[in-house]
This record gives C-alpha cells, structure tokens and sequence, in this order.
C-alpha cells in the first residue's frame, strides 16, 4: 500500500519496565504488575501502548485494564503466595512450584476441552485439534500460540505460560485434513491459539494449503480465523512486509470457493477508533472474506450498554457483523471481570434495544461451557415463579439446539454450574452429558457425528 512501515515492539515481563510510559506508575504498582503476570500472561506492543491506551487516565483505562496484570485479578492468597515466592529469589525451583499450585487452582482448561473435545484418527489423538460441535473442528497451529498481546481475561492463558501438558499446538495440517475428510459433517475449520495471525506468511500457506486441496472432496465450506490482530497490530494487514501477501492468500482462499470468516476480537469501541484498523479492515474486506465480531462482557472494561451499543453501530459502519457476546469464563481471573448472568443479560437487552435491525446479527450473553454455548434468554414468570430462560446456540448434541429450558431464578450466579432446573432435578440435556463424560469420546454414536 505504499504506507510507512511500523516497526514491532513486544514488551514481556522481562522487559516490560523498559515501557516508558509506566513512570507515571508508583512502585507499588510497578510491583503489582510483575507479581501478577507471573501467573496471568503478560505481553504487550507498541501499537497498544502508544495508540490504544490513555496514559493520563491509565487507572480505569479500559486498554490498560485488558492487556496488564492488576493486583486484583489475583485473589488476595495467591498474590501473597506469588509476592512472598518472588522474594526469596534465590530458591527458583520454589517459584515454579508457586506457580504451578497456583495454575492448578485456576482451572486452565474449562469445559471439559481437553477431557471431551480431543479426537482421535487411526487410533491416534490430535492433541492440537479439538471437535466439541459436529460442524466445527478447532485447529491449534504450533506457530500460533502466541499473541500480538495478550488479554487479561483470556480463558487460554494455558497456552502461554510454558507448560507443554496444559498446550494445544500442533504442525500436522495434513494429518486435520484427512480427518476432516473422514468426518464429512464438519463444514467449519477454527485456526485458533493464541492467535494464528502471528504467523509468518510461509508458515500460514502450509497449514492453509492442504485445506485447500480437499476443498471439493469433503464438506469443507467455512475457515474460520480467530484473532485479536485488528485490535493489537492492523499493521499486519496494511504496512507489515508481508502484508501484500496475507490479502493475497486471503483472496486465493475466496476464489477457491471457501468462506472465509475472520472472527475478530474487539472488547471496546477505543480498539476501532485508530486509522490503522480501518485501512486493515477495508483491505481485509476487499479480498471478499466476511468480519464477524465477539468479545465476552467484562467488568472494569464493557459492562455498560452504551459502551456495547456504540461498538456494535461502529463495527457495522465498518462493515463487520457484529456475532457474540460471551459471558467470562470460569477460569484465570473471572473473579475479576465476572457479572451475575442477569446483569449481563440486562446490559445486553438494553444495548440491543438502542440499535438498528443491521446490527441486531450479535447473540449473547452466551457461555461456552461443558455441554455447549447457552445463552441467557431472559427473565419470565412462569405461574408465581420467578425463572431465567435459557437455551443452546450449540450443543455437543445436535438435539439440544434452539430448545428453550429453565433455571430458578438467581441474581447472583456468573456461570452455569451455580444455576438449578426450574423444575425437576436436572436440566435435560445432564443424563446424556453424564453418559459422554463416561465415554470420554468425541466421537460417540450418542451424539450422532455422522
């Protein structure tokens, strides 16, 4: 395009003090920071720092709030447990095994995906694959397990933090192509991490390439990339040196006849404010790949309609299609950025109504967890009872899709697991959840994936 070349900066927790802007922190903080992202992942860029973040109102910033450590995204023992670890630098072994009780304590891996969601072919698991849903298969490329930053919140901070037992990676594209052609139900395939578009031009054609080929030959329609570049480095689309090369594989995938669907991650309005991620999103969009929009709701950062409903009209007047609300999930530091499902439900409905139809596309709130992404309806009275309503968008069983069901009311629950039935002693869906868990396969004839 012509543009000036951006040159990248990443800044780690070994070099983050070397970040010029964080004298305007105390010590304290400075310290805060350090003990925190020893256990949350901490990494950061030069576009987010200089271009995203509002350094005079750093404190409620909501960029800063979503990229570094606070305090209090650890609860009070494990920050003592991390603070008091640090201090005796001497004994390293001792912090590693700080970190790790701490990690476990953290539920690093939600929603039985690395229980249920790992398949296998030839007897053998694809340990960077996942299929939870018929349609959609996950696919973990090795050399996308990183970030261009990374989010507080991420419920794949597992990913990151060097323990190979807790990591979804893998380099075999070919070995997920002949098991997509083995499962012609699958029409959608995730490049997730991490984020895949930290990849490098040649690394991303082979991993795209064999999708390519069995294009014709399976149920193939949809790649799917998620990513949170248009938020941290649009650079890659526009300046970056291979640039050029990414709208053109972009096309090559179009032309082929496959959807391309860049599932981009925007958490606030400010991460679409910058000129660089509209020339990123016009270029994308210019090669006839669609942009869906998701982000989970999350306190100290969106938990306000307005903040919603002015992302969502600013998403669409860039032609993107605004997809999910997500609720927070039960792992890293939710106790931070959780809201009661009924609030998040509120915040939703009362963004929903200060829209127009075109961007009415998003659904929310919506938790993905063990037995699908539920999403949270509403509030209703059903003779003199107070109930929630919910219902899946996605199930591991097919069936449950779109069937309404009930929860007592509760003000005060954030995640599934604290709802009770409305009426009986289960959900519908739990007898047949409890007979997967028993199996431990994603492929059982249960849930009928053929």
């Amino acid at each position: 395009m012509g543009d000036k070349v951006h040159k990248y900066k990443a800044y780690t927790l070994r070099n983050f003090l070397q970040i010029k802007q964080l004298t305007k922190l105390s010590r304290t903080e400075s310290r805060d920071i350090e003990v925190a992202g020893n256990i949350l992942p901490f990494r950061v860029n030069n576009y987010v720092i200089d271009e995203l973040i509002d350094w005079d109102h750093y404190d409620d910033d909501p960029i800063f709030n979503l990229t570094f450590p606070r305090k209090e995204m650890l609860t009070p023992e494990h920050f003592r447990m991390m603070d008091s670890a640090l201090k005796d630098k001497k004994d390293p072994e001792q912090i590693k095994l700080t970190k790790q009780k701490i990690y476990n304590q953290l539920n690093p891996h939600p929603a039985g995906q690395l229980d249920l969601n790992v398949p296998e072919i030839n007897g053998q698991k694809l340990h960077g694959v996942q299929h939870k849903y018929r349609e959609t298969v996950l696919f973990f490329p090795s050399a996308g397990q990183t970030c261009h930053s990374y989010c507080t919140f991420c419920f794949r901070w597992a990913q990151f933090i060097g323990i190979e037992k807790l990591k979804f990676a893998t380099q075999d594209s070919e070995l997920l192509a002949e098991y997509i052609q083995k499962h012609n139900s699958i029409t959608d395939v995730l490049f997730t991490g991490g984020d895949p578009m930290v990849m490098n031009y040649k690394t991303f054609e082979k991993y795209i390439d064999p999708l390519i080929k069995i294009y014709k030959t399976c149920g193939l329609q949809t790649i799917r990339i998620g990513t949170k570049s248009l938020s941290y480095w649009p650079y890659k689309y526009t300046s970056d040196e291979q640039a050029d090369d990414f709208i053109r594989i972009f096309e090559k995938i179009v032309k082929t006849g496959i959807n391309l669907a860049i599932m981009a991650h925007f958490s606030h309005p400010r991460e679409l404010e910058t000129n660089a991620v509209d020339q990123a999103i016009r270029r994308i969009r210019s090669t006839g790949a669609q942009i869906r929009t998701q982000s989970p709701i999350l306190r100290h950062i969106n938990d306000k309609p307005e903040i919603w409903s002015a992302m969502w009209r600013k998403q669409v007047n860039l032609n993107c299609i605004p997809y999910y609300m997500f609720i927070a999930r039960d792992t890293g530091a939710k106790h931070y950025f959780e809201l009661p499902l009924v609030k998040a439900w509120e915040i939703y409905r009362h963004a929903y109504q200060n829209v127009s139809g075109v961007c009415r596309t998003v659904r929310g709130p919506s938790m993905s967890c063990t037995p699908g992404k539920v999403q949270i309806l509403g509030v209703s009275e059903t003779g003199h009872e107070k109930v929630m309503v919910l219902r899946f968008i996605q199930g591991r069983n097919p069936d449950w899709v779109a069937k309404p069901f009930f929860a007592r009311y509760n003000p005060e629950a954030t995640w599934m697991s604290e709802l009770k039935p409305a009426y009986g002693d289960k959900f519908f869906f739990e007898e047949e959840l409890e007979s997967l868990y028993k199996h431990k396969t994603v492929d059982s004839e249960l849930f009928n994936f053929e």
